[in-house]
């Protein structure tokens, strides 16, 4: 979600010259009898399209040149600097350290390659061909790296807070743009122009990068695919994008369009446009809705700056694994089974290449099971809680294994014991997660209700609670799997039992 503090009259016309602007362009086209770009800032939205009347299925809204998209291949700073603009060399994009003014291609990949020309057009100011579509991307985003502390406070103890990545952003930008920029000055910076620092620098880079996270498309993608972002796959907020040499591009009028789980539009990859197209009909006043993805609020939050309802199907939450850990040498140190010598054997062998498995995790996913939308964009039914990771019950037998290794005697051979072990670890594990939160569930739940939060206050718990709702379901998940272990214990028992008797009376 962008943060646009511009007056309602300068709102309207840098529209209003976007708009102009991009129907000159030749081969771009759009249905203005149809579609109008409105202001949704009353509803943190920023800009978006809307149904201006109703609208057919498969109609095609606009049409966007692949020659007026930012990206590399039409970039005029590609003609001052060729050399950084080879991504297909043989560089790995991390030897940036051995070249000091950063003009070598392998010192660059796709995401700080589309920062530097994002920051060389805005220097350019109005001989840039694309400055009305400049105008109109914000200069503020409410993603958490612009958080402040006491904002941040509000994730609580989501995994989120060590995911913003913003000491990892000031070293890329440090290494891979402020060198490039220091070194070519009389290209970035028109004469005339008065000094840039580098923390003025340091500040425009982090704009740039987060507009690429918010709106920049992969032109690589398959037509298939989601019209996703390619930030749909960056690990650390916006520092890379897969192996760093897709092409990023910037689309004019398609990144205008929001997003949410449940969606009405598609952008197509033509050979040389992009379009959208609707996937259901339309009506009148509706907006013109895109799609990310499956992501979980606190991904979109993360990428995109924004939460929404219909993403909490996807929510997702972490489960350290020492929480498991503990839960397991309460039952099995506590309960007598293993010395505390033995334990710690344990937990250095799992962690270890010596028990011949490699794939030790320090924390597991936990999520709903959800079907995809359906070709119309529409949700199919309730995202549901089904178990636990598999990965999760693997490394407990991993654990079990190293046991009977380290003790030499087969501590939990029947299996009803090992999966009860395994349950109650779990469960105290769960437990032991929600209670790292500051609030409880109930809190948040009548801290909503108030509705006296702020914009980042309210989106934070949004997130945090959204991943207390998904433990308390696993939780229920968890002694639901419990009861039917302990009924059919019992009634195994019962059953023997009864056939006691009858039994010895046949032998008799």
């Amino acid at each position: 979600m962008e943060v646009d503090n511009e007056t309602d009259a300068n709102f309207a016309d840098s529209t209003h010259k976007f708009l102009t602007w991009f129907q000159s362009l030749p081969g771009a086209s759009i249905r203005t009898d149809l579609i109008a770009m409105e202001d949704l800032r009353s509803r943190n939205a920023g800009r978006g399209i809307v149904a201006k009347a109703d609208i057919p299925a498969d109609t095609v809204l606009f049409t966007v040149p692949r020659d007026a998209i930012i990206c590399s291949a039409t970039a005029a700073l590609k003609n001052e600097i060729p050399g950084i603009f080879d991504l297909e060399g043989e560089g790995d994009g991390d030897s940036d350290l051995g070249d000091e003014d950063g003009t070598s291609s392998s010192s660059q990949d796709s995401w700080s390659l589309l920062i530097l020309i994002l920051i060389y057009e805005h220097f350019r100011g109005d001989a840039s061909k694309w400055k009305p579509y400049l105008e109109v991307l914000p200069s503020a985003f409410d993603t958490p790296m612009f958080w402040s502390p006491a904002e941040l406070s509000e994730l609580q103890a989501s995994a989120l807070v060590a995911r913003v990545g913003k000491g990892e952003a000031d070293a890329m930008i440090e290494s891979k743009i402020l060198p490039v920029i220091r070194a070519h000055e009389h290209v970035f910076f028109p004469r005339g122009r008065g000094e840039v620092d580098d923390t003025q620098l340091l500040e425009m880079a982090h704009r740039m990068g987060s507009a690429i996270m918010a709106y920049a498309f992969d032109l690589e993608k398959d037509d298939d695919d989601d019209a996703a972002a390619t930030a749909d796959d960056a690990e650390d907020e916006w520092v890379e994008d897969r192996e760093g040499r897709t092409m990023l591009g910037m689309v004019p009028m398609a990144d205008m369009l929001n997003a949410d789980a449940e969606f009405n539009a598609h952008i197509n990859h033509g050979e040389d446009s992009l379009t959208a197209t609707t996937l259901r009909p339309i009506r009148a006043g509706e907006e013109i809705l895109n799609y990310y993805g499956p992501l979980p609020n606190s991904e979109l939050l993360r990428r995109y700056g924004y939460v929404t309802p219909k993403h909490s199907r996807y929510d997702v939450v972490e489960l350290p694994w020492e929480l498991v850990e503990a839960g397991l040498k309460e039952r099995l140190v506590g309960g007598g089974r293993v010395g505390p010598a033995n334990w710690d054997k344990v937990c250095k062998l799992i962690r270890s290449d010596d028990d011949g498995d490699d794939d030790f995790e320090e924390s597991f996913v936990l999520e709903r099971l959800s079907d995809d939308p359906d070709s119309a964009g529409q949700l199919v039914g309730d995202a549901v809680f089904t178990g636990l990771p598999d990965e999760l019950g693997d490394q407990v037998k991993a654990v079990l294994k190293a046991l009977k290794k380290v003790a030499g005697i087969d501590l939990v051979s029947d299996k009803n014991t090992r999966k009860e072990v395994y349950l109650q670890a779990v469960l105290g594990a769960l437990q032991a997660r929600e209670r790292q939160y500051a609030t409880s569930l109930e809190d948040d739940e009548s801290l909503m209700s108030e509705g006296r939060l702020t914009g980042r206050q309210k989106m934070g718990l949004w997130v945090r609670r959204g991943e207390k709702q998904l433990l308390r379901e696993a939780q229920a998940w968890v002694r639901r799997e419990l009861d039917q272990l302990l009924d059919r214990a019992a009634d195994n028992s019962r059953s023997r039992e009864d056939d006691g008797p009858a039994a010895k009376r046949r032998r008799t």
